[in-house]
């Protein structure tokens, strides 16, 4: 007996020995996270990722629209689905360690001729009555860790369904604020084109009036006309644009078409602390990050449930109940129960095990190479917003001496053109083009730091927490 007891302890110490050799628990790859940040070398943690979208934004408008966005929006909705069915799939893996139990409930009426069992003459046919009641169990022992590995795999689908929601979350917020300050730069450039064509309208009436006076040709009048149009056809090209990017807000509203109450560009305050942490926070902040590792872990876990498939499966099976020839005898003397324990060893399959293994493999090596792209690509694209905001910062600096410049310019020409005819209008048309072009520049300068300012802060994962 103690005999019998040693070898069954020895057998059972090998399975496990083997088992945890089949599959083996997921530790992170070693990832190049570090200097993802170019000409970056700060060791400060503090990143802006960590702040709540509604202290990046001082306009309570934007607030309201991107509140709204989160509540309606049908990507945002769709995604939430996905994580239903992913914790579905989760429950359905926990349940498999579980045995199966089913109930079978019978009751058969059978006829049969006595020349067909070969009865002796006289008989004419058979007929039984058989009423049955089993109930059935099924448990399949999890040696090698097929169904761990599955339940981790699912866990793995859970998690990444729910950063998949993240992802889709901060990208909204992104583009409900970017198309935001979009219309608000396409209205800024609506007003000073409208203001440049009433200015044009005066010019028309005064170089009309010294075309009397015999001081300008008439080609300067009509040229002067010619410039007034030029800024009257800005004007319907201006409200298309503003005309579809209010269409675009009210799609990520999940709203039909309507006119957005905005405020105005001058009144937007750009968000100016811009820390961006160390580059292997994106990790942990950026959703598309984590959702590509446990895209990642999923498919180890996948592989090991591949290997699984090339070693015996040991299930148990019982069942029991009642059955008899009269119903009135079924809970009395028709008692039945069996137990049976079943090792399947795969022995030849048509190579699907193989190719289930090398499609798994295959699929891993996959995830992995997409987890170091989202990686790359996320310490790409927290360098560029930072470098944008950068350049449209120094780009409005210099914009606005321009500006100034200019103004002074066509108000001198003006002023020599109606006065003292020391000039000739080609030289304040060329000015006011001139300022014109630096106006809606200037616009497009503040445009780009306010959305230079949300991307990065995408970029580095904010919008979720």
């Amino acid at each position: 007996m103690k005999k019998n007891h040693i070898i069954h302890t020895v057998l059972f110490a090998g399975i496990l020995l083997v088992s945890s050799c089949v599959t083996t628990r997921y530790e992170r790859p070693e990832m190049n996270t570090a200097n993802l940040y170019r000409d970056n070398t700060s060791e400060d943690t503090t990143s802006m990722a960590d702040l709540e979208w509604k202290k990046l934004f001082s306009d309570p408008v934007l607030h309201d629209l991107i509140e709204k966005g989160l509540a309606n929006n049908l990507n945002l909705k769709q995604a939430v689905e996905r994580i239903n069915i992913s914790q579905a799939y989760l429950k359905q893996s926990k349940m498999a360690f579980l045995p199966s139990l089913q109930l079978d409930i019978t009751s058969t009426d059978a006829k049969q001729s006595g020349r067909a069992i070969n009865a002796p003459a006289g008989f004419i046919k058979l007929t039984t009555h058989t009423n049955r009641i089993q109930l059935g169990t099924s448990w399949e022992a999890d040696i090698w860790g097929k169904l761990r590995s599955a339940k981790r795999g699912a866990i793995a689908g859970m998690l990444q369904s729910d950063a998949s929601k993240r992802a889709v979350q901060t990208q909204l917020i992104a583009d409900i604020a970017n198309t935001y300050y979009n219309l608000l730069a396409f209205d800024m450039q609506l007003k000073i084109t409208q203001e440049t064509i009433e200015l044009r309208k005066k010019e028309v009436e005064t170089l009309t009036a010294l075309q009397e006076s015999g001081k300008v040709t008439s080609a300067e009048v009509l040229q002067s006309q010619a410039n007034q149009y030029a800024a009257e056809v800005m004007v319907p090209e201006l409200q298309n644009q503003i005309w579809q990017a209010e269409n675009l807000l009210n799609y990520l509203l999940a709203r039909g078409p309507e006119k957005i109450s905005r405020a105005t560009l001058e009144e937007q305050v750009i968000y100016t602390d811009l820390r961006l942490g160390v580059s292997s926070q994106l990790l942990k902040n950026r959703p598309d990050v984590q959702e590509a590792e446990y895209a990642f872990i999923q498919a180890f876990e996948n592989t090991n449930v591949a290997k699984t498939y090339f070693y015996p499966s040991l299930t148990l099976t019982a069942n029991g109940g009642f059955a008899s020839f009269k119903i009135q005898d079924l809970f009395s003397q028709s008692i039945f129960y069996n137990i049976i324990g079943g090792l399947t060893q795969p022995i030849f399959n048509r190579g699907q095990n193989k190719a289930r293994l090398r499609t798994a493999k295959a699929e891993q090596q996959i995830a992995f190479y997409n987890f170091q792209d989202v990686i790359l690509r996320s310490g790409m694209e927290v360098s560029n917003a930072l470098y944008a905001y950068q350049n449209a910062t120094e780009r409005e600096r210099i914009r606005k001496l321009q500006i100034e410049s200019l103004t002074t310019a066509v108000e001198n020409t003006q002023e020599l053109l109606s006065n003292r005819n020391e000039t000739n209008y080609t030289d304040v048309l060329s000015s006011e083009q001139n300022l014109i072009a630096a106006q809606m520049n200037g616009i497009n300068d503040k445009l780009s730091q306010l959305q230079s300012v949300v991307n990065l802060y995408r970029a580095l994962g904010g919008g979720w927490k």
